[in-house]
């Protein structure tokens, strides 16, 4: 990614990347690292950024958006109050205020949900063949290597997705390995020990050393069934493990993830937007 230009106006501020996903197959630049002191601020710097994007040749912009979706993206736009989890985003309501006056439109949604614990799995059966096992934390950088192959794969046809290298990736998840509990990463392997799945949650340490709450961040399947398979291993697990509740954090509101969620009792106490738009 290259790096990003810093723009400020007058109790605002936000980064240009000029490598963005694409929206509606347009050349389009992502409006990051946003802060305001006010919406009217906010909004007048987004605009004033949109009229340079123009200028320059671009068809659309996107944000707020850190330049990906594997970067900080979306805004909290809806809560019922609960605290925040660890690695949600969090901002104050005016943001919302200030990319609704910039003229942009919301493009993408997303959920937050929670669950008790103790509910009975869903009765989907394992796929034949496949073997489950734990994340090796002794391996932890050959382990989300193959984590990152898998993932290009099977998030590629996700809203704006955009590929990350392996660096890139692993440089984004070394921040968290301390607070990985191995027992709650789960990888799925074929016969010929080809990664099939895996689930990746950690404990929610934004509420302190002994959560009672677990987060499951993201979880992808190459073979039917094999994601429900996790799913249910990983809610038996937290279970076991004494946690209380289960967070399903930061689902596109369209995912299978989001319905899984729904269909398991999960209720949904956070909604986020994603705000874009032809220049």
């Amino acid at each position: 990614m290259s790096k990003p230009e810093l723009m400020a106006g007058d109790g605002a501020g936000l980064a240009i990347y000029r490598d963005a996903p694409s929206l509606e197959g347009v050349r389009t630049a992502a409006l990051g690292q946003f802060a305001c002191e006010n919406a009217v601020a906010g909004a007048e710097l987004i605009r004033a950024a949109m009229a340079r994007l123009k200028a320059e040749g671009f068809g659309a912009v996107l944000g707020p958006m850190d330049g990906d979706t594997w970067g900080k993206h979306r805004l909290v736009t809806e809560s019922d109050g609960r605290a925040a989890f660890l690695l949600e985003p969090a901002n104050p309501a005016y943001y919302v205020e200030a990319f609704a006056q910039s003229g942009l439109g919301v493009v993408s949604r997303y959920v937050s949900a929670v669950r008790r614990a103790d509910i009975v799995p869903s009765g989907s059966g394992a796929p034949k063949g496949l073997r489950l096992r734990t994340f090796d934390a002794a391996r932890a950088e050959d382990e989300l290597s193959r984590i990152h192959a898998l993932s290009l794969q099977a998030f590629a046809s996700n809203h704006f997705y955009q590929p990350i290298s392996r660096e890139d990736f692993l440089a984004s998840y070394r921040p968290v390995l301390g607070a990985i509990d191995p027992e709650l990463v789960l990888l799925a392997e074929d016969e010929a020990g080809g990664l099939a799945a895996f689930l990746f949650a950690l404990p929610n340490y934004a509420e302190g050393a002994k959560p009672t709450s677990v987060i499951l961040k993201t979880y992808a399947s190459q073979v039917k069934g094999a994601g429900s398979m996790l799913a249910n291993e990983f809610h038996a697990r937290a279970k076991a493990r004494g946690f209380r509740e289960v967070i399903h954090a930061l689902m596109h509101e369209s995912n299978l993830s989001a319905q899984h969620s729904d269909n398991t009792g999960g209720r949904v106490f956070r909604r986020y937007a994603l705000w874009g738009g032809r220049l």
